[in-house]
């Protein structure tokens, strides 16, 4: 119940014209080399996300990525190179994936299933699911738990 404010105000900051800013600020201070974007929720507009685009081209040399289910929007877009979508097999979206194609994630029962249906595991190293640290296959797993 204490997080649930945090959350929200987030969420308010990312509807203002301060968010790219703040975040620029914030990634300035922290450096890092990778930035998962969300690990809870999603994009939850296109104008929402273009505004993390315009994040990740003021630091071209910083990976983003995230999951997510919004598969349709992503499609309809150039995404820009340091940025890596996963699209996640549990959406009402699912059915646009193309498997063949599209990084995606399932969730498996264990890791021999996981294996065994020829998907990499990224359950305890979240990079794994990554272009950057999985190039060459698109098959993300991860163990339910």
């Amino acid at each position: 119940s204490n997080v649930q404010p945090a959350f929200e105000k987030r969420y308010q900051l990312s509807k203002t014209n301060k968010f790219v800013t703040a975040m620029i600020d914030e990634i300035i201070k922290k450096r890092p080399d990778y930035i998962r974007v969300h690990d809870s929720g999603d994009y939850y507009s296109k104008k929402y996300l273009y505004k993390w685009f315009l994040i990740a081209d003021y630091f071209p040399n910083v990976k983003f990525y995230s999951y997510t289910n919004c598969v349709k929007m992503f499609k309809s877009i150039r995404i820009p190179n340091n940025y890596d979508i996963i699209f996640s097999d549990s959406g009402k979206q699912k059915h646009m994936i193309d498997q063949a194609i599209d990084r995606h994630t399932k969730i498996f029962n264990s890791h021999d299933e996981l294996i065994s249906n020829g998907y990499i595991d990224a359950s305890k190293i979240d990079l794994y699911a990554t272009k950057w640290f999985n190039k060459d296959n698109i098959n993300v797993g991860l163990i339910a738990h």
